[in-house]
């Protein structure tokens, strides 16, 4: 598919303008075998089993309910070395700050930083500040790096099979909506508040299920429709979902009905899907429900050979559709 002449903003959506240009462009710049699994991190050839990840942040508000941009900057980086089966060690982190930014938003985003690497055992080893002119910057702009050592082997879309099971550690939606909610006060009143945490301790608890856990993943930009097309989309397998079983809370589903948007395509922050043998599903699922942040967990779908690449949901009505990738830029600035 051809790209388009200019960069617009569904090429930062996650859906399949980002793949186009990530398939178009970047990969055949600098393919490698690292990079060419597409991964949330890259596994690096080392004796040490190294994992490495990196993300910027630039969303808008900076504040938001539930978190803020310094907190969202440690979640993001440290989920994606958890979804490669890392244990988190070590962030950088650089600012890109506006003039006339203030100093009070400032301490309190480090703060926030301190506090979630705190929280999950990494430290903060290196960074940068660049300070650009005013109107150039949008307040402020994070980029973090992270660096960990692989516990959990194995994982990949190539290990998922006919018969496996779709989990998620909680309700859907969550971040991406109370963030559009937040901007520009478009639900007044709103009891939506963003998921954002980080899942260092249900990833461990995955760790003990090793062999049955086939692929797990965050569904931030895009949701869960769009990470898991990302699964099926380059083999021959189809993930059929059941729309009742998967959690939503009532608050996300409402403010989705208003703004008209669907909650399946709105980021979280602070859940995972994850592809697992049927035969331990169960089990999987009740061990995350022993911590708060997993208490919602549930099985939502099966992997079958139906509709070949395709993601597919049986609907409240008992009809069928098709999940497809995200199209355009349905949340901006998320993350």
């Amino acid at each position: 598919m051809a790209l388009d002449e200019i960069i617009t903003l569904a090429y930062g959506s996650g859906g399949k303008k980002t793949s186009e240009l990530i398939d178009e462009i970047i990969v055949p710049s600098f393919n490698n075998p690292e990079l060419s699994k597409l991964s949330d991190g890259a596994l690096l050839n080392s004796e040490n089993k190294i994992v490495f990840s990196t993300d910027s942040f630039v969303i808008n508000p900076y504040f938001f309910p539930g978190g803020d941009i310094g907190k969202l900057s440690v979640c993001g980086t440290v989920n994606d070395l958890c979804m490669c089966g890392g244990v988190p060690k070590y962030l950088s982190l650089s600012f890109i700050i506006e003039e006339g930014f203030l100093l009070t938003d400032l301490i309190k985003i480090v703060e926030s930083i301190k506090e979630t690497a705190a929280e999950c055992g990494v430290k903060i080893v290196t960074g940068d500040t660049k300070v650009v002119e005013k109107g150039k910057g949008d307040g402020i702009y994070i980029n973090t790096s992270g660096v960990g050592f692989l516990r959990h082997e194995g994982l990949g879309e190539d290990k998922i099979e006919t018969g496996d099971v779709v989990i998620v550690t909680g309700t859907m939606g969550d971040h991406g909506i109370s963030v559009m909610a937040a901007r520009n006060n478009l639900i007044s009143g709103s009891e939506l508040v963003s998921d954002c945490r980080t899942l260092h301790r249900l990833s461990e608890e995955m760790a003990r299920f090793k062999g049955d856990v086939k692929v797990m993943r965050d569904p931030t930009r895009g949701g869960l429709a769009t990470t898991l097309n990302e699964f099926v989309e380059r083999n021959s397998l189809t993930i059929e979902l059941e729309e009742e079983l998967i959690p939503i809370k009532a608050t996300v589903a409402n403010a989705c009905e208003i703004l008209g948007l669907d909650p399946l395509y709105s980021a979280n922050e602070g859940k995972f899907v994850a592809i697992v043998s049927e035969n331990r599903a169960l089990e999987i699922v009740e061990a995350l429900k022993k911590f708060p942040e997993g208490c919602d967990a549930a099985i939502i779908g099966r992997v079958t050979s139906k509709y070949p690449g395709k993601v597919v949901i049986k609907t409240y009505l008992g009809g069928t559709r098709i999940l497809s990738k995200l199209t355009g830029a349905q949340l901006p600035r998320i993350c």
